[in-house]
């Protein structure tokens, strides 16, 4: 079955930006807003550096605390220019950057961020683990990665729809049948992260937030 690449993936949200906010503003922003609150709660009330990885329009740097300071990256030039006319036009002092990157590859250091947020991001990435992998990479040990995202049924007629639309699926984007399973298994082999918390998310639990935290250096000895 053919994957998904960036070419596709970048053509496809270039076309989404005019009208991404008006098409999925609604229904994302339940998920949207519980990520923003569990990378805010990770930084703690001085707040501290969060990534966020697939910031596409910028559609939640308002809702951030001002306290806390912000990078935005994206691979779709189209969808940051409409975030960067966002940061102007609210005056978001607190967003650092906004750049063209490819997640998987991030120019990055290491250890530089207390949080990762990924909103509807790890299905449309050709390479999940090699992307999770960055993510690990840039945050400090205690930091956290969050995640929120369509999750592929386990079984049952959602799980039979979802393999039947994926090939139009990617021609849009996106993985619908991508599971859970998945993301423990990269967690497992990583070695450095661990699971620590699966909260479903509306629209009816088809979505759902999933935290990791980064071990710190001696916690990954003692698990080794």
């Amino acid at each position: 079955m053919a994957d998904i690449d960036k070419h596709s993936v970048a053509r496809a949200y270039a076309l989404w930006a005019p009208i991404y906010d008006f098409v999925f503003g609604a229904v994302f922003d339940a998920g949207r807003r519980a990520s923003i609150a569990s990378a805010e709660r990770a930084c703690g009330p001085k707040g501290g550096r969060i990534l966020e990885v697939g910031v596409g329009t910028g559609i939640s740097l308002p809702d951030y605390a001002r306290v806390n300071r912000i990078v935005g990256v994206d691979l779709s030039e189209p969808m940051l220019r409409k975030a960067q006319k966002k940061v102007a036009a609210l005056g978001l002092s607190n967003v650092e950057a906004l750049s063209v990157m490819d997640a998987e590859r991030m120019a990055l250091p290491d250890r530089s961020f207390d949080v990762v947020v990924a909103q509807f991001v790890i299905t449309a990435v050709p390479n999940p683990e090699a992307t999770l992998d960055e993510f690990a990479r840039v945050i400090k040990p205690g930091g956290e990665i969050v995640l929120v995202n369509h999750i592929g049924a386990e079984s049952g007629p959602r799980r039979l729809f979802e393999l039947g639309f994926a090939p139009l699926a990617r021609r849009l984007g996106w993985r619908p049948e991508f599971r859970f399973v998945r993301l423990a298994d990269w967690a497992k082999r990583h070695g450095g992260v661990r699971v620590i918390e699966r909260r479903p998310m509306p629209p009816l639990g088809h979505f759902s937030l999933i935290r990791f935290e980064r071990l710190a250096d001696d916690e990954r000895r003692n698990a080794a």
